[in-house]
């Protein structure tokens, strides 16, 4: 995902005009908070809406049974073109696409971002289909520790004491999570690393792209691959698409809005709200796949595998009090620049 923008704090919205009789606060100060609140009030409902329906989607991929992974994303793929064709007529964004087709800077690292994001949607939702929804939610749990690792990898950024300890925390909970499973929680592991890299690329393009474009360009990459592992389907006659009613097609058909929907969605909250909110809305989804996963799938959980969890969300706990903790500190500073400036 492209790295959020931080919203405007209060005070830049607040001290422009004409100041009220006898040189008190500026006289639409108060319509100026009432603004943020309700654009703070919208950027959480869109974020709810985005990780909402990212955490239900095992019961959407759950319905498309029996399609398998291959067809799963394939349709994906193609149908989401169509609908971001759609898009992009209706905005009138032709020439944006054109123009992000001919900046090398643009088109290389989301060729990159299309295959990270292709190999993150067929294990996942091998996962689900396979009954190893608890694994996969795994995935998205230990994500922002990935993010953390990659800035030390890659950025050769200096971590926190209290994120040292949630990396180091997080490496016991494999440990203990490989013991439980009897073997590498691979499908967690590719999940985190695909989306973490994933998220990675679409940050260092992000403000040169808007998301529309963006998720066109992955699927146009994409596409030449999932129409021929539809023809490959369909000539084997593994192809379920025309071959299970009018209902499974039309399911599989919607894969391109539900796609889509999520990603506007988290675009309008990321325009609105900091990127702490949008830390510690992204908890959302995973704790939502791992209730449908025990609640609807029935899936089993051990006890080690309790234990093991438990010691993700204390690595996750630990992050997020750094997180916030950093984040009252940054505004502290804040003020105190405008102060004395």
């Amino acid at each position: 995902m492209p790295t959020p923008d931080g919203s405007p704090a209060p005070t830049s919205l607040t001290t422009k005009g004409a100041a009220a009789p006898g040189g008190g606060a500026p006289q639409h100060a108060p319509a100026a908070l009432k603004a943020v609140d309700t654009d703070t009030t919208a950027g959480i409902v869109f974020g709810i809406g985005a990780y909402g329906l990212w955490g239900l989607m095992p019961l959407y991929f759950f319905l498309l049974q029996p399609a398998g992974a291959v067809e799963i994303v394939a349709n994906r793929v193609l149908w989401s073109l169509i609908f971001c064709v759609l898009l992009i007529t209706v905005t009138r964004s032709w020439r944006v696409l054109a123009a992000a087709f001919r900046n090398r800077t643009i088109i290389f690292p989301l060729v990159i971002a299309a295959v990270l994001i292709a190999v993150n949607w067929l294990t996942y939702v091998y996962g689900v289909t396979t009954g190893q929804a608890v694994e996969a939610s795994l995935g998205y749990f230990i994500n922002p520790l990935v993010s953390v690792l990659l800035g030390v990898v890659v950025l050769k950024e200096k971590l926190r004491p209290l994120q040292w300890a949630a990396v180091g925390i997080g490496f016991i909970a494999v440990g203990v999570l490989t013991v439980s499973y009897g073997k590498l929680p691979w499908i967690a592991l590719t999940l985190a690393l695909s989306f973490g890299l994933y998220g990675f690329v679409k940050k260092r393009v992000g403000p040169r792209v808007d998301a529309i474009t963006s998720l066109s360009i992955e699927t146009i990459v994409l596409a030449p691959v999932a129409a021929a592992a539809l023809i490959v389907l369909a000539l084997t006659g593994a192809a379920t698409l025309t071959t299970n009613g009018s209902g499974h097609f039309w399911l599989l058909a919607a894969s391109g809005i539900i796609t889509a929907v999520p990603l506007l969605f988290f675009g309008a909250s990321a325009r609105r709200l900091p990127m702490t909110t949008i830390g510690l809305l992204q908890y959302f989804a995973p704790v939502l796949q791992f209730i449908v996963a025990l609640a609807v799938f029935h899936e089993p959980m051990t006890t080690d595998r309790w234990i093991g969890f438990g010691v993700v969300w204390l690595a996750l706990l630990v992050l997020t009090v750094d997180m916030l903790l950093t984040a009252r500190k940054n505004s502290v500073l804040r003020k105190r620049a405008r102060a004395a400036a």
